[in-house]
């Protein structure tokens, strides 16, 4: 069998997981402080029908050996932390990281995983919670007489209460930073979860040890690129169809070569 038909196939294979990561970006262009994801490929091994540098005679080389490649394959699917848009709510509770930095969010296990999305409300006890009702870490509750909340560039919380004229500081919003974030594994949900490959958290108060400011009544969009998804999206179909166009070309030389006897 010839090698190009499962050359051929194994590029169908790559462009069809591209336009899977493609579409995913494309689904998520409106969701809060969502990252877009970049497929990267790799060429299969080759086979060496000559090695380059092997004796063509007792005093010469072949200067060039002959290598055929296998097709490629995906190797890796990695997130793009490049700050999306801002849009202006106004809401109190809405919050957008200017720089680097996650919000660290206890989950319903305990664990601590990170967000980007500052899109936070309050529960029946005051807490801010995340949409799913997960708190930060740490828990920060706003009292039930609060008029009126300011949160710093610092994430410092600080609320006016009914019938005070001064402020009561509530607590501090934490900014997590990794010296990996595209190892961070994604969960959904707009959760990251460490691994090895990201490294520990480094958590502090934000614009300190690398980590952005905090800025209230801002939300940080997608970063998606729309048009740039499309003419992605428009090369990887152009590169499936093409590899299909080799399968069928390939199945055409095998049918050429079984009528030879005819």
């Amino acid at each position: 069998m010839i090698r190009s038909l499962w050359t051929a196939a194994s590029g169908m294979q790559s462009q069809q997981k591209s336009i899977d990561v493609i579409a995913n970006n494309l689904a998520n262009v409106n969701t809060t402080g969502f990252k877009k994801s970049r497929a990267d490929f790799q060429d299969l091994m080759y086979q060496n029908l000559k090695t380059t540098g092997s004796p063509a005679t007792s005093t010469t080389q072949v200067p060039t050996g002959i290598q055929i490649g296998l097709g490629s394959r995906l190797a890796a699917v990695t997130k793009i932390f490049t700050p999306g848009d801002f849009t202006q709510t106004g809401n109190e509770l809405d919050v957008a990281i200017e720089g680097d930095g996650f919000f660290p969010i206890t989950l319903p296990d305990g664990t601590t995983g990170y967000s980007r999305a500052g899109a936070f409300k309050r529960d029946s006890n005051g807490q801010i919670v995340t949409s799913d009702g997960n708190p930060l870490s740490p828990s920060i509750t706003i009292p039930s007489n609060a008029t009126k909340i300011n949160i710093g560039s610092d994430g410092t919380v600080s609320v006016q209460q009914a019938g005070q004229s001064a402020t009561t500081t509530v607590g501090t919003i934490q900014l997590a930073s990794f010296s990996n974030p595209s190892g961070l594994s994604s969960q959904g949900k707009n959760i990251y979860l460490p691994t090895d490959a990201s490294g520990t958290a480094t958590t502090g108060t934000p614009g300190q040890n690398g980590t952005g400011t905090i800025a209230q009544g801002l939300l940080e969009m997608s970063n998606v690129n729309v048009a740039e998804e499309m003419v992605n999206m428009i090369v990887g179909q152009r590169a499936y169809e093409i590899n299909s166009k080799a399968v069928t070309t390939s199945d055409e030389m095998l049918q050429t070569a079984n009528n030879l006897k005819r």
